[in-house]
């Protein structure tokens, strides 16, 4: 491990304190214990990257907090993570810190956003990463440690803390840890960072501003038209107009559809078709669209608005509609390489 010059300050604790109780003490936690982030782990973790403590990332641009690799290095040992895991947790705050995606607005906001990470490309099978059963909840280190890692350094290092910046009026568990890998081998279609203009051969982070998931049933089976039934049914939760919203479609969903041999695009293009109200319809719902009555109006302004991902467990009709801050208009899903 090379020798490295940290800026942070050190903190030397007596042999009869407990770290992790001081930790909590001091509000540096998400409120689960947290590892003891020591020079040596933080060096560990540096060195798996191969970047300068000193590197600024970015600058939380109302408090003005500066992001650094240190810092983030330390709040990634803390979350759990193993350093082979550091540049995908490197690259999810490089993506979160562009301006496009707006950090300080969906970190604050009353509307509880998260940062949803979806993981493509060899580093999924490299570290380990669940694309499978039980794909947003708990089993998988990489997966619950990535994700925390983010949390905590919004809360430690932008200073987004419940009750301080962070104002949600619910939140949900993704602000704790929300971190997938797309299930590229059950796909029949191109993966989302390929989508997104990178190679297959590329490691990519995506961040989008996801809300609390809606699970939805897809009991019809059989055509894909039946199949997505309930997808289309469970976007309307998101209301009319929305730039984008993610859906997360499970293997025995995407059977059906792969039986019919429908593309990606048209599987996007009937989900926005059944999604599709009145503007009288969204307007007795509570959702004024200031257009006539009679006009039909998507839950996305188009098609391509849509973004399907495939992930879950292969026993099971369900899947997923997330709708994003804002609409996904005041906050873009932003991709970065991962950086080996």
């Amino acid at each position: 491990m090379a020798g490295y010059e940290l800026a942070s300050k050190k903190v030397q604790l007596q042999e009869t304190d407990d770290p992790i109780e001081y930790y909590f003490k001091q509000g540096w936690t998400d409120g689960l214990p947290v590892v003891p982030p020591t020079a040596e782990k933080i060096g560990a973790f540096l060195d798996a990257a191969g970047r300068s403590p000193s590197e600024i990332l970015g600058t939380e641009p109302v408090r003005g907090r500066v992001v650094t690799v240190e810092k983030v290095a330390i709040n990634a040992v803390m979350a759990g993570c193993r350093p082979e895991y550091f540049p995908v947790v490197l690259a999810t705050m490089e993506a979160m810190l562009e301006p496009e995606h707006n950090l300080h607005a969906v970190t604050v906001s009353t509307m509880g956003a998260a940062p949803l990470l979806v993981i493509n490309g060899p580093v999924v099978n490299e570290i380990g990463l669940n694309s499978g059963v039980s794909v947003f909840g708990p089993g998988h280190r990489a997966n619950a440690t990535i994700g925390r890692a983010i949390r905590l350094t919004i809360m430690n290092v932008t200073g987004a803390v419940p009750g301080d910046l962070d104002q949600s009026s619910l939140g949900h568990a993704g602000k704790y840890t929300w971190c997938i890998a797309e299930d590229e081998e059950t796909s029949p279609w191109q993966a989302l960072h390929v989508d997104r203009g990178y190679a297959s051969s590329q490691s990519t982070v995506t961040v989008f501003p996801g809300l609390s998931p809606i699970q939805v049933t897809n009991s019809g089976g059989g055509s894909p038209e039946a199949a997505l039934k309930g997808v289309a049914d469970g976007m309307i939760v998101a209301g009319p107009g929305n730039a984008e919203i993610v859906v997360v479609l499970t293997p025995e969903t995407i059977g059906h559809i792969k039986a019919g041999g429908w593309s990606k695009q048209q599987v996007a293009e009937h989900l926005w078709e059944q999604s599709r109200r009145t503007a009288g319809e969204w307007d007795e719902h509570g959702y004024p669209t200031g257009k006539p009555d009679d006009e039909l109006v998507g839950v996305t302004t188009t098609w391509e608005g849509i973004t399907v991902i495939v992930a879950g467990g292969k026993a099971g009709s369900f899947s997923a509609v997330i709708p994003l801050w804002g609409g996904g208009s005041n906050s873009r899903a932003v991709s970065k390489v991962i950086r080996s």
